[in-house]
């Protein structure tokens, strides 16, 4: 009459699906490099030299750390090259060469080898090496030049090419030969805490302002990270939680004292807050577990950013505040781990 085919059981998780480290971590690189060539068409060869240099730099040192402790190559699994790609849209554009070099070296070996490779790293690497060398060359970190200068494609940015350990090169007299528009060497987050001024929300949103490397373009950054959070392979509570919190503190401030304090949207479209959101805060091995606690995770780095921006020394609050939040990750999961099914029935039977 009727063949019953058999029925395969099979103890949970059930996975829906078989993604590996490796395409999850190409298909981020794809969301990077938009990113990456709108960086290169908007500052020239100094931006395309300072992905290179941090990339290569980062690649060969994972895979000096290997050889060292005799771990198998790792290099074809496209984390490194996501740190070398993430850190070098972090820094200015005119970042000296050799700095970004010893920025991929710390970021690598800091943050992600010494403590074991892929998947056992406690921070996000690219911003252990982000937070290096603005401690160590605050001068060149914070030292911005303008967007979109005439002869970006066949000349570098003096300061990109300075020697290392040598005097500061001093980029005023190209800055000015090269300056649009009235540059003023203010990021959109210097000119609104110093001089209270803000910057046109359009101008945020196509990247035609002064910043870092990666972070002016923030239409376009959330694009490329709606796309990973579509194909699920980037959880989309860590930036809702952000963003979340961002407006909750940010808006009645604004509607307090709107001369003195930024509006919402400002907050979050300028300086790297959507890079962050989008690509360095859900890094899935320094950020929680649970759900509940992705929510909490990302509450955390909104409030601290904002906190850090408005009241800090500094324009930008966004790599500390991600940085505290890896460090609380492993709490936040275990105070937000989900009750074990029958386990209080189970107390009180004893």
């Amino acid at each position: 009459m009727f063949k019953r085919s058999p029925v395969e059981i099979r103890t949970s998780p059930h996975m829906k699906r078989a993604v590996t480290v490796e395409q999850i971590m190409r298909n981020v690189v794809y969301a990077l490099l938009p990113i990456c060539a709108w960086s290169i068409y908007q500052f020239g060869i100094s931006a395309l030299a300072l992905i290179i240099v941090t990339t290569l730099t980062c690649m060969a040192t994972e895979a000096f750390f290997n050889w060292m402790s005799d771990r198998p190559n790792t290099l074809g699994d496209y984390s490194v090259i996501i740190t070398g790609m993430l850190l070098a849209l972090t820094l200015p554009p005119g970042f000296p060469l050799w700095m970004a070099a010893v920025a991929g070296f710390v970021a690598v070996g800091l943050g992600k080898s010494l403590f074991g490779g892929i998947g056992y790293n406690v921070m996000n690497p690219a911003l252990i090496g982000r937070a290096f060398v603005q401690a160590a060359f605050p001068v060149a970190i914070t030292t911005w030049t303008p967007s979109f200068a005439p002869g970006r494609f066949v000349e570098f940015i003096p300061s990109s090419l300075a020697l290392p350990f040598m005097s500061p090169v001093d980029t005023s007299d190209w800055v000015q030969e090269h300056t649009i528009d009235g540059f003023t060497g203010a990021t959109p987050l210097a000119l609104q805490k110093f001089e209270q001024v803000s910057v046109d929300t359009m101008d945020l949103l196509t990247g035609t302002v002064a910043g870092s490397v990666g972070e002016t373009s923030a239409l376009l950054i959330f694009v490329c990270g709606l796309y990973l959070a579509v194909r699920k392979m980037m959880n989309w509570r860590i930036p809702a939680g952000i963003f979340s919190m961002t407006i909750l503190v940010t808006l009645p401030l604004y509607l307090w004292k709107p001369e003195i304090y930024p509006s919402p949207q400002f907050m979050l479209l300028s300086g790297g807050l959507m890079l962050g959101a989008m690509f360095m805060a859900t890094d899935m091995v320094a950020s929680p577990l649970t759900p509940k606690g992705l929510w909490l995770y990302g509450a955390v780095i909104g409030f601290l950013t904002v906190i850090i921006r408005l009241y800090g020394g500094l324009t930008e609050g966004v790599m500390y505040a991600i940085l505290i939040a890896n460090a609380l990750s492993p709490m936040i999961s275990s105070i937000t781990q989900p009750r074990v099914y029958g386990e209080q029935k189970k107390e009180a039977e004893s």
